[in-house]
C-alpha cells in the first residue's frame, strides 16, 4: 500500500533537480499525488476502512496546502505541474 522505493525514486528523478532533491515542492506534491491515487484505489476496494479514508483526507489536505504555497510562489510552475499531474484546481 505504501509507495515502493522504485516508484519514489522515479518520481524524484522526474520532478527534482537530481536524485537527492526530495525536499523540492514539486517532488513532494508529485509523491503525495501518487500516494493519493493508491489510497483512493484502496478505499474503493475496502469502503469500510475508515482509517485509510482518514489518511487519504490528511494527505489531500497536505497536498492542498503545498499547492497553495507553490501557486503563491511560482504561478507558471504551478500551472505546468497541475497540468502534468492531471490535478484539477
Amino acid at each position: 500500500m505504501a509507495l515502493t522505493k522504485e516508484t519514489s525514486a522515479s518520481i524524484v528523478s522526474k520532478f527534482g533537480a537530481n536524485a537527492n532533491d526530495t525536499g523540492n515542492t514539486k517532488v513532494q506534491i508529485a509523491l503525495m499525488t501518487e500516494r493519493i491515487k493508491q489510497l483512493t484505489e484502496h478505499c474503493k476496494a475496502f469502503p469500510k476502512d475508515t482509517s485509510a479514508q482518514r489518511g487519504l483526507l490528511k494527505v489531500v489536505g497536505s497536498r492542498r496546502k503545498l499547492l497553495k504555497y507553490y501557486q503563491r510562489t511560482n504561478l507558471e510552475g504551478y500551472r505546468a505541474l497541475i497540468k502534468e499531474l492531471g490535478i484539477r484546481k
